[in-house]
């Protein structure tokens, strides 16, 4: 087998595998700029890029070395969706760095947001002192999203539940607290915030997405 040929089916097999672990992390979550993901995205790069030019490693090493690490990413996944501790430490959340007027310097240093990029960020949104801002939550995708605080209740929606785990800085935001939500999921007929796959404050009601919910 000629040079060429190798790497051409080095090549397929790499974009193939890369396609498969796109389809098990799912769009959304592959394309966020976790440090998890950072990792896979690093590692799968090296093994194909790193590999697909060695004439010394054979097609059938190349396979079971991409193989393995498909497993790895696998188990992974398994991992973040049956245990919650192992979720909240390898997967990215919203940081509620204002609240109120009040910075959480802790949270800041944490997302590694300088003073000097928060009051860059305050003045893009016209807003002269911290004592106007509501709230500032930086996403998952690095954006400062922040809100005035006449704006707060309005936000819609404001996640109570996600994932079927109480969102903490949402229940700061509306003034709620785990007693008023686990009350709505008892009128609700739920027993628990694991059978909700998404619960957002609208107004002073709450509304459920549970797990089971589909379009038919």
């Amino acid at each position: 087998m000629d040079i060429y040929t190798l790497v051409a089916i080095k090549f397929a097999l790499g974009m193939l595998v890369m396609i498969l672990q796109i389809n098990i992390l799912g769009k959304y979550e592959f394309s966020l700029n976790t440090p998890l993901n950072q990792i896979q995205n690093y590692v799968l790069g090296g093994i194909i890029g790193g590999v697909i030019y060695n004439q010394t490693v054979s097609v059938l090493e190349f396979l079971i070395i991409l193989l393995i690490w498909s497993l790895v990413v696998i188990i992974t996944k398994i991992l973040r969706e049956s245990s919650s501790i192992f979720k909240r430490a390898v997967s990215a959340a919203p940081e509620l760095l204002v609240c109120a007027g009040k910075v959480d310097v802790a949270r800041c240093a944490k997302v590694g947001l300088t003073a000097e990029q928060l009051s860059r960020s305050l003045r893009e949104a016209n807003i002269s002192s911290i004592e106007e801002v509501g709230s500032a939550i930086m996403e998952t995708n690095g954006r400062l999203t922040i809100q005035r605080k006449e704006d707060v209740r309005a936000m819609c929606p404001l996640p109570l539940i996600s994932d079927g785990q109480i969102v903490a800085d949402g229940l700061m935001l509306s003034g709620k607290d785990i007693s008023w939500v686990e009350q709505q999921l008892q009128i609700a007929g739920f027993s628990s915030p694991h059978d909700i796959y998404l619960a957002t404050l609208e107004g002073d009601a709450l509304h459920l997405i549970p797990y089971k919910e589909t379009f038919s």
